[in-house]
C-alpha cells in the first residue's frame, strides 16, 4: 500500500472515529431518563390555581398552545421558525395525548431543562430557556392551573423540520450554548416594581424571545437585548434606544398599549402582538404596571427625533422632481383612494378613523415586512372593540402596486430613505 493510500485510509478512520465520538457526546448530552407516570393530585388548592391562571396569561401559554379556540391548550398551532415548522403540544390533563400523567417533577423538568416526561428533548420554540429562571412556587402554580383545565384528546401533529434540524440530539448542543438555568436575580439598584417587571418580562413573558435578535443557531443575542427581532415573519421592533417609534413612548402609553393593544399617538397591535395583548389584558394590573415600568426604562433611552409624526395631516402629492416619479405617483393615487379617508382624519373610535400615517411605526421600521403585512392582510379587531380594524388589500393590489404604495409611504409619510429590499420582501411575504 502506498503512503498516499495509507494516509487516506487513516483519514477515513479518523473521520469515522470523530463521528462516533460526536454521536456519543450527543447521546450523553441529550439522554434523560423517562419519569414515571403520575396523575396530578385529586385536589389542588383553588388559590394556587388562580395564581397559576394569572401566570399563564403573563406567559401567553394559550397563545401558542391553542390552534382551535374551542380546544384551549390542546396544541396543534404551527410555529414557523427558520429551521422548520414546530407544532405546539397538548398541555391539557388528557392522559393519552396531553400531560395528564406528568408529575410536578416532570413538569418542572420541561420548564427548566426542555425535557419531556419520556426523556425527549423539546425544541426551543418552547421558551424553556426563559422559564428556567422561574421560581419553583410559580412553576407549581402553573402546574396546578394546567392540570385543572378540561382534558382534551388531541394527538400531537408531526413537526416539519429542515435537515438536519429534525435530529433532536442537536438540541443538546443548543442547550450548551444558550440554556442558563441559574435562578433569576433581582437588581438591587432598581425599585421593587422594576424588578418585578424584569422577572415577568424575562422569565415568564419571554419578551426577548421576539424583541431580541437571534444568532445563526437561533439563540438570543443577549449582547443586543431588546434590539429588535422576528416573530412569525413580522418584525418585533427594538424596545431600547434603537426603537423605531416616530414619537417617544410614555410609561402610561405603554401600559395602556399592553393592556388593550392601543395607545394615544401610537399604532395598534397587529400580527403576533395581538395575541400578546389579549393575554396581558386579562392579567393582574399590578404585574402589567411592573412590566411597563421595566420596558419603558429601555424605551426612554431612545433619543428625540425630528420626524413627520409631529406634523400630521394629508400626505403630499409627490414632488415634481422626484427621481422615482412614476412609482411615487402610483403610490400616491393608491394612498388617496384606499388610505386617506381614514388616516387623514386622525384616530376617532366613534367614527372608525385611524392614526395619521406619519405616526405609524411600520413606516419607520428598518425593514418593510410589517407594512407589507398590514397592507395585504389588514388588522382584525378584538371582539367587541370598535375603531380598531383595517381591511386588507391582498386581493385588490398586485405586487407592483403594493411596492409603489409602500415606497410612497416610506418617503412621504416617514420622510425616510427607501428600503433597499422592498421588492424581495413583498415576494417573501406572499410565500405561504
Amino acid at each position: 500500500m502506498s503512503a498516499l493510500a495509507h494516509a487516506r485510509r487513516f483519514g477515513w478512520w479518523l473521520a469515522l472515529a470523530a463521528l462516533v465520538l460526536l454521536a456519543l457526546a450527543a447521546f450523553f448530552l441529550m439522554w434523560r431518563p423517562a419519569l414515571e407516570p403520575q396523575a396530578a393530585p385529586a385536589r389542588i388548592d383553588t388559590a394556587l390555581v388562580e395564581r397559576g391562571a394569572n401566570l399563564s396569561r403573563l406567559g401567553m401559554c394559550a397563545a401558542c398552545h391553542t390552534a382551535d379556540p374551542a380546544r384551549p391548550f390542546a396544541g396543534g398551532l404551527a410555529l414557523n421558525t427558520p429551521f422548520g415548522t414546530v407544532h405546539s403540544t397538548n398541555i391539557t390533563p388528557d392522559a393519552r395525548t396531553g400531560i395528564g400523567l406528568w408529575s410536578e417533577e416532570a413538569f418542572t423538568r420541561a420548564m427548566r431543562q426542555g425535557v419531556s416526561r419520556d426523556g425527549r428533548l423539546l425544541y426551543p420554540a418552547f421558551p424553556y430557556n426563559h422559564y428556567a429562571q422561574l421560581a419553583q412556587d410559580d412553576i407549581r402554580a402553573l402546574y396546578a392551573y394546567v392540570m385543572t383545565r378540561p382534558a382534551l384528546s388531541v394527538p400531537a401533529r408531526e413537526n416539519d423540520m429542515a435537515f438536519p434540524f429534525g435530529f433532536r440530539p442537536l438540541v443538546a448542543f443548543w442547550n450548551l450554548l444558550y440554556l442558563d438555568d441559574a435562578p433569576w436575580q433581582a437588581d438591587r439598584r432598581q425599585s421593587a416594581q422594576w424588578n418585578r417587571g424584569a422577572y415577568v418580562a424575562n422569565a415568564l413573558a419571554h419578551c426577548t424571545a421576539c424583541h431580541t435578535p437571534r444568532t445563526m443557531l437561533g439563540g438570543p443575542d443577549l449582547t443586543r437585548q431588546l434590539d429588535g427581532g422576528d416573530a412569525e415573519d413580522w418584525y418585533a421592533p427594538a424596545l431600547n434606544a434603537n426603537s423605531p417609534s416616530p414619537l417617544p413612548w410614555t410609561r402610561e402609553q405603554l401600559l395602556h398599549y399592553l393592556r388593550s393593544g392601543i395607545a394615544p399617538d401610537h399604532a395598534i397591535a397587529a400580527g403576533p402582538m395581538q395575541d400578546v395583548v389579549v393575554n396581558l389584558g386579562q392579567a393582574d394590573p399590578n404585574d402589567l404596571a411592573a412590566v411597563a415600568t421595566y420596558i419603558h426604562s429601555f424605551l426612554a433611552q431612545a433619543p428625540a427625533r425630528a420626524t413627520p409624526a409631529n406634523r400630521p395631516g394629508s400626505l403630499p402629492v409627490p414632488a415634481a422632481g422626484d427621481p422615482d416619479g412614476q412609482q411615487m405617483r402610483v403610490g400616491y393615487e393608491i394612498y388617496a383612494m384606499a388610505c386617506a379617508r381614514c388616516h387623514d382624519a386622525g384616530r376617532d373610535a366613534s367614527s372608525g378613523s385611524a392614526l395619521p400615517l406619519q405616526k405609524a411605526v411600520a413606516l419607520y421600521d428598518p425593514n418593510p415586512r410589517n407594512l407589507i403585512h398590514l397592507i395585504r392582510e389588514g388588522v382584525a379587531p378584538p371582539a367587541g372593540e370598535p375603531g380598531r380594524s383595517m381591511p386588507g388589500f391582498a386581493t385588490m393590489l398586485d405586487d407592483a402596486q403594493v411596492t409603489a404604495l409602500a415606497a410612497y409611504l416610506r418617503r412621504y409619510g416617514a420622510g425616510a430613505a427607501a428600503w433597499p429590499d422592498l421588492e424581495d420582501s413583498i415576494q417573501k411575504v406572499r410565500q405561504p
